[in-house]
């Protein structure tokens, strides 16, 4: 018996759709993780970009628990002296929503090349609508 090894022509890509509308950050995250890796796939492998492409809607309307609205700080630095800058998630939200959600994304997957290639196939969008609904199959349809 033979060990069978994945290649990249096997490997099929669906669409998902996720609604963040009310879910925790964490949670949401950690689904689309999930996803982004292929993990619920019988073909993972961990050496491959086996996942699928995730789309989600309604980013700005995500809960948090606790304080973290006040208490969770975004960091960056420019290299420059002075360059130093903190923004509370509070803030985050009410300028641009889906960093919180990529910021998350990405501290979930893998931290090199790869990772990078998962993140592409992430698309957030603020409100409920979004350019890939031909891409997006009904969940009633019937597949062919």
């Amino acid at each position: 018996m033979n060990t069978y090894s994945v290649k990249q022509a096997d490997i099929e890509r669906s669409w998902h759709v996720l609604d963040a509308d009310g879910r925790i950050l964490g949670d949401l995250a950690a689904e689309i993780a999930c996803l982004l890796m292929g993990k619920g796939k019988v073909k993972f492998v961990r050496h491959l970009d086996v996942g699928d492409n995730v789309v989600v809607v309604n980013a700005a309307k995500i809960k948090v628990t606790g304080n973290k609205m006040k208490d969770k700080f975004y960091y960056r630095h420019s290299g420059y002296p002075g360059g130093f800058k903190a923004e509370n998630l509070e803030k985050v939200m009410a300028t641009k929503p889906e960093k919180a959600i990529e910021h998350a994304v990405q501290g979930m997957l893998p931290q090199n090349k790869l990772g990078k290639q998962m993140m592409s196939k992430l698309r957030i969008y603020a409100g409920a609508d979004h350019p890939h609904a031909s891409q997006v199959r009904p969940t009633g349809e019937d597949q062919a």
